[in-house]
């Protein structure tokens, strides 16, 4: 069973890659050339040597005293995570998160091209959605052959993840970004990004709770 082979990678790490991106571009939108771990770990509340380990993912060294070309940076980052260029994706489940999904542009920024949806309604089927055609499930080995896409989105009901999982699996796709509230049984080769929306909630809502609750105690 496989949910990453990027197992021995530092995945916190290459969480917070996407964070430093964000605001090495907008340094150097501004124009700044330079820049070191000590200053982005002010602006962005985290520790100048993690910063440092995290960099040094990508492969790009910074210069002593100097710190980093914040164009290199950027660059660096870009390619260690795949963003430099555009990989095409199809969406399987155009209900409302895969229509949204669709629709968003901004993953254009990321290196990332939904081209088109797969579902079973025929409401939906043979309809454009966001300007993308959406096709029957049953053609989707048929067009990963043809377009050679490598990435699969699923956001189906739970019950029927795991068989379009398969059937993603069995048409050439080698990676699943799962937006379904469950574990994919899927080969060691086929890599899995699972979305828990309710863990996150959950921790947004305890989260909540602890500051709702210290606002009434420092009231009474």
């Amino acid at each position: 069973m496989g949910s990453s082979s990027s197992k021995a990678m530092p995945l916190p790490s290459i969480r917070r890659l996407p964070m430093y991106l964000r605001f090495l571009k907008q340094l150097n939108n501004r124009g700044r050339q330079v820049v070191s771990c000590t200053y982005i770990a002010r602006e962005l509340s985290v520790v100048s040597t993690q910063v440092r380990k995290d960099f040094a993912i990508t492969g790009i060294v910074g210069k002593p005293k100097v710190g980093y070309d914040v164009p290199a940076l950027v660059s660096a980052i870009e390619k260690f995570l795949g963003w430099n260029g555009s990989r095409d994706a199809f969406v399987v489940g155009v209900g409302g998160l895969g229509s949204a999904l669709m629709g968003y542009e901004g993953f254009t920024e990321y290196g990332l091209n939904i081209v088109a949806g797969f579902d079973i309604d025929p409401a939906k089927v043979g309809q454009p959605m966001h300007g993308k055609m959406v096709h029957p499930l049953e053609r989707l080995p048929e067009m990963v052959s043809h377009t050679k896409v490598l990435i699969g989105i699923i956001t189906v009901p739970a019950k029927a993840a795991q068989e379009v999982a398969r059937l993603m699996v069995g048409s050439g796709i080698r990676a699943i970004w799962n937006y379904a509230p469950v574990a994919l049984e899927v080969p060691d080769s086929v890599v899995v990004e699972n979305m828990n929306l309710s863990a996150s909630l959950a921790v947004l809502s305890s989260r909540l709770e602890e500051v709702l609750g210290r606002h009434h105690r420092q009231r009474d």
